[in-house]
This record gives structure tokens, sequence and C-alpha cells, in this order.
């Protein structure tokens, strides 16, 4: 790692406690090479995810306004790092927050469209469980508001609902896959482990016949040694 790139992580480490600026991150990505570029991003999302983690829990007892205002900071701050997962998963800790709080606040209640919005997002980077509970969660907030929208509205229901079927659907089969897997591996280390024994057994056993072939024949030598005076004195 380089001297400069360590100098702007600790740069952006020093004033990540404000959390008031992004443009001090902006200004420690900007780098003249890629590999420089995902060094620094790889670093920086190190330092993020653990300090995101450090802070909510401090904030743990602060009103839904300030843990809103510094979630949506990291989730701008992983956005400009590339962490999607991390970025995501604030996403819906913000959502699932303000559908909470919605009850005594009605201006954090979280619509339909937002949901759906989440929802496709974690769908199109692969986060198949997650994306099935937005879309979920839009059918739970979407409710058609007229009668001259009742119909345009059933469309944009039953669209989600397809939506939430095929996200439900990958992420089986990603579970399914995941166990095939695990089972296959499971599976190979088995049959390795009995080819090493049978091997080891089959080195023993080749072994000990050797042995005992080079101690039979060593007996017949002494046996016919032995018996060479006599048939030498008989003659």
């Amino acid at each position: 790692m380089s001297e400069e790139i360590s100098e702007r992580v600790s740069l952006f480490r020093s004033q990540l406690q404000n959390r008031r600026t992004l443009r001090i991150l902006e200004s420690v990505l900007v780098s003249k090479d890629v590999k420089s570029l995902l060094e620094i991003r790889s670093m920086l999302r190190v330092l993020m995810r653990s300090e995101s983690v450090s802070v909510l829990r401090e904030i743990a007892e602060k009103s839904v306004d300030q843990k809103l205002s510094v979630v949506e900071f990291f989730v701008n701050a992983f956005a400009l790092v590339r962490d999607v997962e991390s970025c995501l998963a604030l996403k819906y800790e913000a959502l699932v927050l303000r559908d909470l709080k919605h009850v005594n606040h009605q201006w954090l209640r979280v619509s339909y469209e937002e949901w759906l919005t989440f929802a496709e997002d974690s769908l199109d980077n692969g986060f198949h469980s997650i994306a099935a509970k937005g879309f979920e969660n839009a059918l739970l907030s979407s409710q058609p508001t007229n009668i001259d929208n009742f119909f345009a509205e059933a469309e944009v229901i039953e669209r989600i609902k397809k939506l939430r079927d095929m996200a439900r659907a990958l992420a089986a089969s990603h579970s399914v896959q995941a166990q095939a897997a695990e089972y296959l591996n499971r599976k190979a280390n088995q049959q390795t482990s009995k080819r090493e024994l049978h091997s080891s057994d089959s080195s023993h056993l080749a072994s000990s016949m050797f042995r005992s072939g080079i101690k039979k024949r060593n007996m017949q030598q002494l046996r016919k040694s032995r018996s060479l005076p006599k048939n030498i004195n008989g003659s």
C-alpha cells in the first residue's frame, strides 16, 4: 500500500465522525490508475463497515430523525465506494425504521414506489431474499386511491406479485444450489478420506507382506545353511 493511499484513508477516517459532507470521500477516491482506485475502495469498505456498526450502536437511543440522517450518510458513502450489499442493507434498515414509526409520524410512511424501487435494485444485484421482502412490503403498502386509478394500480399490483414470486423462486433455487454444492463438497471430502485410508491400509498390507516375505526368505536361507554342514559330514 502506497503512502499516499494510506494518508487519504487516514484523512477520511479523521473526518468520518463529522458525517456532514461526502466531499472528502469523493476527493479520497480520485485516483490516476485503476489499481490504486480499487485498493482505496477496498480499504474504505472495510473501514466504513466497521464504523457504521459502531455508529449505529451509539445512536440507538437517538431520535428517528437523527438515525435516518446517519443512515442516509452511510448509504451515500457506501454507494460512492461501490459497496452495493452494505448500501442496500442500510436502505432496508431505514425503510423498516420509517415503516415502524410512521403511525405517529405520517411523513415517515414508506410508499409502495419506494419499496418497489428498493426491491428491484436488490433483485438486479442478486439479493433475492431481501428483494422478495421488499416486493411483499410494496404489496402491503399499495392501496388503490380512487376508482379512476383502480385498474391501473391493479396491474401494478399484479406485476409486483410476479416479481415477488420470481425473487422467491430465485432465492429458493440459490438455497438448493448452495445445499447441493455443500453436499457434493462433503461427499468429495468423504471419498478423499476413504481413498487415503484405503491407500494407507493397502500400503500397510503391502509393507507387511513384503516384510513377511523377507523374513520367510531369511528363515529358509538360515535352515539351508544349517543343514549344509551335516550333508558334508555325512558324505
